[in-house]
């Protein structure tokens, strides 16, 4: 994974807009290598945005955003290879639906990373174990429950064996009763070391598995500190006026 602490992902500066809406605004903000970083603020401060625009699902007008160093790129195979090394998961899970759970979990090793299919079924297997639905295998994913597609999801991403994963809202779709065991997946990424950007509403989980905080909203970040900063004594009116109307819920 290369040393510990360089920074992943840069954003300098970035800004975004869709027509007259202006959803990032001068962004500053970066991940380094092992760092989990979780982005909270209301509904509408671009958290998705941002969390989009580091895979360029979503283009960017100004500023710029590094990778491993490099600026992203544009299209064509430079990008396939960018995201080939940032996992994505979604609110929804997005999981071939004819395929099966195994399926979906080696076809990106197999056809990007030119894996060879055993290896692939191998790793495939291991990952489906550790978040626990290794014997969902032969299923489709319309059998499952939402939390188990989320951690096949979960399995997916990590089979391309990215240098940065980023959940956007990967909760958000979920039953209440599913919603544990897709953070429990997550905190022991967290704790094994993973590079994370988690854009989430799950307090609980920002207070227990981030190493920084960034709170967002209209589209700027208002501040950013160690879950025990922003979680005890935020700085901004914006954050205490957030945090006293979910946490007294």
């Amino acid at each position: 994974m290369g040393e510990r602490g360089r920074p992943l992902v840069v954003l300098e500066g970035v800004n975004k807009h869709f027509g007259p809406l202006h959803v990032l605004k001068d962004i500053d903000l970066e991940v380094r290598a092992g760092e989990v970083v979780v982005v909270i603020g209301p509904s509408g401060s671009g958290k998705s945005t941002l969390c989009r625009a580091i895979n360029r699902l979503e283009t960017i007008q100004s500023g710029r955003i590094l990778f491993d160093g490099v600026p992203l790129p544009e299209e064509g195979k430079d990008l396939a290879r960018l995201r080939a090394d940032v996992g994505m998961v979604f609110q929804s899970f997005n999981l071939f639906a004819h395929m099966t759970v195994l399926d979906n979990v080696t076809l990106g090793p197999v056809k990007v990373r030119r894996m060879k299919d055993g290896a692939a079924r191998e790793r495939a297997m291991r990952l489906l174990e550790r978040v626990g639905v290794a014997d969902q295998r032969d299923k489709y994913p319309a059998q499952l429950s939402g939390g188990q597609q989320q951690r096949v999801a979960i399995a997916r991403a990590l089979a391309m064996e990215p240098k940065v994963m980023l959940f956007d809202e990967p909760t958000s779709a979920l039953d209440p009763e599913m919603i544990n065991e897709v953070l429990d997946v997550m905190t022991a990424l967290a704790a094994e070391g993973t590079t994370m950007l988690v854009v989430t509403h799950e307090m609980g989980f920002a207070r227990r598995a981030a190493d920084r905080v960034v709170f967002m909203a209209d589209g700027e970040v208002v501040e950013t500190g160690t879950p025990e900063q922003f979680f005890t004594s935020p700085t901004s009116a914006r954050a205490q006026d957030f945090l006293s109307k979910i946490l007294t819920h």
